[in-house]
């Protein structure tokens, strides 16, 4: 039997690496699109192609053997919110999906299912609010924006005859990137404190289980929407105080005010006041088992 094989855009990011990791553990192969030349890898079981969205360039052979893509690509949102910069972020996650799409249909390949990125922030900010993904209404907020125009990019797969899966992706918890280094840093000085009220929810996921998820709906087959949270969220009091705990550090200052934070990041200060938490239930239905439920044993094994 043939081995299986993969494209994956945005594969040398944080869940990327993880996902593309998880892949060759089950002898998956990965082809993998890259904007930088100087990350073109060719083994056997990892190939790397080159693709320019801006001027819609992309080595074609990324397609051969191919029959699922992954979609991680996106520019990072925790970079300053410039207008040039926030057109950036909307425009790699459309633009890409927008040139696969077209490279599928001209060349008629057959790709036969499509799992995407999303976000959580498409949900309002709220402290009663418990979503699950039949939750239609959009947060008014630029992130809201950006994960409506994204979602309704890569639901233009669907004209292709693929089927469609887009795993909305709560605060992923990992070693080497992401929020949990950035939060872990004052914390280990002995300067950290929750951000304003410390009352909102934090839906998290470890990046095992992150990647373990897209792996699960590959497996399955699965399409439509899936929310990528662990099945407890925590709010910002919590994730501080338990972080502290960890690591045996003492949480002695006050709350950071939401005015300080938005003078020195500007608008994207709402990444650490939006408030979302979210069900994880659908993808349990589907049997998928969490390794990380809960945050502790997510930190412990992040940490220590």
């Amino acid at each position: 039997m043939d081995k299986q094989c993969v494209l994956i855009t945005g594969a040398t990011g944080l869940i990327g690496k993880e996902i593309v990791r998880q892949c060759h553990d089950k002898g998956i192969i990965v082809h993998y699109l890259t904007t930088s030349k100087s990350k073109l890898n060719n083994t056997e079981n990892y190939k790397g192609f080159y693709w320019d969205p801006t001027h819609g360039e992309i080595d074609h052979e990324c397609f051969v053997g191919v029959d699922t893509v992954i979609n991680l690509v996106g520019a990072s949102i925790s970079k300053r919110w410039t207008k040039s910069y926030k057109k950036e972020i909307i425009e790699s996650r459309t633009k890409t999906a927008e040139l696969l799409q077209h490279a599928i249909r001209y060349n008629d390949y057959k790709i036969k299912h499509i799992i995407s990125a999303s976000a959580i922030g498409i949900y309002p900010s709220s402290l009663t609010n418990y979503y699950d993904e039949d939750f239609t209404a959009v947060s008014p907020t630029f992130l809201g924006k950006v994960v409506q125009e994204w979602e309704t990019a890569v639901d233009g797969f669907k004209s292709l005859g693929c089927k469609v899966a887009k795993i909305r992706i709560g605060l992923v918890l990992a070693k080497d990137g992401g929020a949990l280094p950035e939060l872990v840093k004052p914390i280990r000085w002995g300067a950290g404190a929750p951000f304003g009220s410390g009352e909102q929810w934090q839906s998290w996921i470890h990046v095992e289980d992150l990647a373990g998820i897209f792996l699960h709906v590959f497996d399955n087959g699965l399409e439509g929407i899936y929310n990528g949270v662990a099945p407890n969220a925590v709010t910002n009091k919590e994730l501080t105080e338990l972080t502290a705990n960890v690591l045996q550090k003492p949480l002695i200052l006050p709350n950071i005010s939401k005015f300080v934070m938005k003078l020195v990041l500007g608008e994207m200060h709402i990444l650490l006041f939006e408030s979302q938490r979210v069900s994880c239930q659908k993808i349990e239905n589907t049997g998928y088992n969490f390794q990380f439920a809960n945050l502790r044993p997510a930190l412990e094994d992040l940490l220590l």
